[in-house]
């Protein structure tokens, strides 16, 4: 899954000079989008952040949209981490369990404004809603294979399906964060109620799958 399906994203500059100046323009834009919001950003804002003309935004870029969507792309590269893939037999389950979860909100936290762009453009405009059903799916996938990996460890409980459970924790974890980073729901910002948020979410994570072996 990548962000391009959501626009027609034209083929990587070839050369060094050209890499650099897309990506000098991709993190421009993040800035302007972060800043204005995606309706009212501006490609002539987008280069001037970038450096460069605005006519050279046209030799990477088609559109607004095309560039939103590298945009995102890169913010969901930065969100995939390793994750609960991470077990092993010499491994702390809930302790590679919590720092899944921790790495997630830390992502989350860091992209949060442009997670809430994602939500309202969604809203508007079919592809990038489309793009967020498909970025779902994706980290619904790829926790139901971590649950299915706990549960051939004998970690998680056998009876518990790995794609449902997936979907309610991992659907959990989102619109928690979402609500926290997005939408102002904490009552405080500081590093110790992060952690309670991480605490309490790897504890829901545990006690649903019924860990065998817990710190707790």
């Amino acid at each position: 899954m990548d962000a391009a399906s959501a626009a027609p994203v034209r083929q990587l500059p070839a050369t060094v000079r050209g890499a650099r100046t897309r990506a000098a323009l991709v993190a421009a834009a993040r800035k302007v989008f972060e800043r204005d919001g995606y309706l009212d950003a501006k490609l002539t804002d987008i280069a001037k952040v970038a450096g460069c003309a605005t006519g050279s935004f046209y030799t990477y870029f088609t559109n607004k949209e095309e560039i939103f969507a590298a945009v995102l792309e890169q913010a969901q590269q930065d969100m995939m981490h390793p994750g609960m893939g991470r077990v092993s037999s010499s491994d702390d389950p809930y302790a590679v369990l919590q720092a899944s979860n921790r790495a997630y909100l830390e992502a989350y936290r860091r992209n949060a404004k442009l997670m809430g762009l994602l939500e309202q453009v969604a809203q508007i405009d079919p592809k990038f809603r489309a793009f967020r059903a498909r970025r779902a799916d994706a980290f619904i996938a790829r926790n139901a294979a971590g649950i299915a990996d706990l549960q051939e460890r004998g970690i998680a409980a056998a009876d518990v399906d790995p794609l449902l459970a997936s979907q309610a924790l991992s659907g959990m974890v989102s619109r928690l964060a979402y609500g926290i980073f997005v939408g102002g729901e904490a009552s405080d910002d500081s590093g110790a109620d992060f952690e309670t948020v991480v605490d309490t979410v790897t504890r829901l994570w545990a006690n649903a799958l019924q860990f065998r072996s817990t710190n707790n």
